[in-house]
């Protein structure tokens, strides 16, 4: 149970320090940014369809835990997060600047994700009380979705008026949330059997539709040829780099 602990602690940590790699950006033309971002967003896509159906899934599977009841955690998975974007009025928005983002929603954005970070938080304790190969599956499909996430998200807010400084500060303290989600995820495990069920159920229904509802659109809005091919060879790769980790199962 140590062994849990400090991965899912350790885990959590880098996932929450992913903002901190905004200065990095301080340098990047917006232009140039934005032409990385898209294959970003293609790659983080394959992942999270990856870590769920390659898995996610199976362990749910393999230890007879998968019925109704886990279809029913699944759609409430799905369903938790449409209701963060529906009435937290927040997105996963991959545009660094837009017209639309005004002050006030880059404070919702903030709160939108420091919840969305505090379930990843959850997610993450509950796949190392799976098993170690799972749970760092499911840490590096988080990180790969969190950097294009975080990348748009500081557009948000520099368009709103926040220096480059202060918008990485806010998402580092947003950021840090999901370790609170880890340590209650340990914690709840102590009380609750079979917790990590819930949540993994859980999990696989949030990866998917943050995949398949918040992702794959934005891909769809780039019509050129070239970068649409590129697209589809990046989300492969994603899926293809959770094919890789089940080396780590053998």
């Amino acid at each position: 149970m140590n062994q849990v602990w400090l991965y899912s602690i350790i885990s959590v940590l880098i996932v929450s320090i992913i903002p901190l790699g905004g200065i990095v950006l301080l340098g990047i033309k917006l232009d140039r940014l934005k032409k990385i971002l898209i294959y970003l967003v293609s790659f983080s896509a394959g992942a999270l369809f990856g870590d769920a159906f390659i898995h996610l899934l199976p362990e749910l599977i393999r230890e007879g835990s998968y019925n109704w009841l886990a279809g029913v955690y699944i759609i409430t998975g799905i369903l938790l997060f449409f209701i963060l974007e529906k009435f937290v009025h927040w997105q996963h928005c991959h545009a660094p600047i837009s017209k639309h983002h005004v002050h006030p929603f880059a404070y919702m954005n903030l709160v939108g994700d420091g919840l969305h970070n505090f379930i990843d938080g959850l997610i993450i304790a509950a796949s190392y009380m799976v098993s170690i190969p799972v749970g760092i599956a499911t840490t590096i499909a988080v990180i790969l979705h969190e950097i294009p996430q975080e990348i748009g998200d500081l557009g948000v807010m520099i368009y709103a008026g926040f220096s480059r400084v202060r918008a990485i500060m806010l998402h580092l303290v947003t950021g840090l949330v999901a370790v609170l989600g880890t340590l209650l995820g340990l914690w709840m495990a102590k009380f609750f059997a079979n917790i990590e069920i819930l949540l993994i159920s859980v999990a696989i229904g949030g990866f998917i539709y943050i995949a398949g509802s918040d992702l794959i659109p934005e891909l769809h809005k780039e019509t050129n040829t070239k970068v649409s091919i590129t697209q589809i060879l990046f989300l492969i790769l994603g899926v293809c780099v959770m094919l890789a980790l089940l080396l780590l199962e053998v």
